[in-house]
């Protein structure tokens, strides 16, 4: 039984499978390499696509929004083995064998632009894909730095366990619901750094907006469009997508640009969103086994106050 209905699924999941599959496979691969340990991979896959039923209920919920068919147990496991393969390597991007992965990156120049002019841009991704390929690519070419903001808990475990692997290359996470969270987004922009910010979880203090996602109604939260808005920055979407073995497709697209928004600040913020929703379903809709979010991303929240209308 839920002890609290009002919080979100993944919040009360906390991270579990992530965490506990991250400890299992940092031990294997270190050891064997990424050929020997994606072997290993499939049996840990395996596990998970048998005995995670929860998971399992809202991945086939999903899927079935995605691609407009009943899915199947490949679809299932194919999914499940996306989000294996991007923990798996991030431990290789974070030990800095970059080299190992054939990445290619559409979109790079969108934010170029910006650096050249000396603007802090604003990521705005998902759970889709790998964050830590995005980073590498702001590691590998001067002048492009990317940090990450993210719920605090979360933070600080994802933190502890990457400085394990590679104390030298930990990355700049910021975390998100602290007082000061807001000025070290600010100061970092400022720096003409990219933040990034994955936008398709919620907690229940966030306010929401409702938008139509793969033809159902689902509820994302505002306040990094709003700090966006705010701090009158542009904002990009971004997505490392897995394309199977050693592959990735990283890109951006233009979302936003509140350096001229004045007036009307609301309504821009309210088409920001729903832009930001049309991007990531379409990529949803290109590749359905590269977003991943086990847990009921379409039930209406419990704080309707905090909800705002279309």
């Amino acid at each position: 039984m839920r002890a609290d209905p009002s919080v979100p699924d993944w919040v009360i999941a906390k991270e579990r499978g992530t965490v506990s599959m991250m400890r299992l496979m940092t031990l294997i691969s270190l050891n064997l390499g990424r050929s020997l340990s994606r072997i290993v991979l499939y049996g840990i896959v395996g596990y998970y696509f048998l005995f995670a039923s929860t998971p399992r209920r809202h991945m086939l919920k999903y899927l079935r929004y995605a691609l407009q068919r009943d899915p199947s147990a490949r679809d299932r496991f194919h999914l499940l083995l996306n989000f294996a393969s991007t923990i798996h390597d991030r431990i290789y991007i974070l030990n800095n064998e970059v080299h190992l992965f054939d990445v290619a990156i559409e979109g790079l120049d969108v934010i170029e632009a910006h650096i050249a002019r000396g603007q802090g841009v604003l990521l705005m991704g998902a759970h889709m894909g790998s964050f830590e390929i995005i980073r590498a690519i702001g590691i590998q070419r001067p002048g492009l730095t990317i940090a990450m903001a993210m719920y605090e808990e979360n933070a600080r475990k994802i933190s502890s366990m990457l400085y394990a692997i590679n104390p030298r290359l930990a990355p700049d996470i910021i975390p998100l619901g602290n007082v000061d969270s807001m000025l070290q987004i600010q100061s970092r922009l400022n720096n003409g750094a990219c933040v990034g910010v994955l936008n398709d979880r919620s907690i229940s203090t966030d306010t929401l907006q409702n938008v139509t996602f793969l033809g159902a109604t689902a509820w994302l939260p505002t306040g990094a469009m709003r700090a966006a808005a705010i701090l009158r920055r542009p904002v990009i979407f971004m997505a490392g997508l897995y394309l199977g073995a050693n592959r990735y497709r990283v890109v951006f697209h233009e979302l936003a640009d509140f350096t001229q928004v004045a007036a009307d600040r609301a309504d821009a913020i309210r088409a920001a969103i729903e832009s930001y929703a049309k991007l990531l379903e379409q990529q949803c809709q290109i590749d359905p086994y590269n977003w991943f979010n086990f847990f009921d991303f379409w039930r209406q929240p419990n704080h309707p106050c905090n909800v705002t209308e279309r």
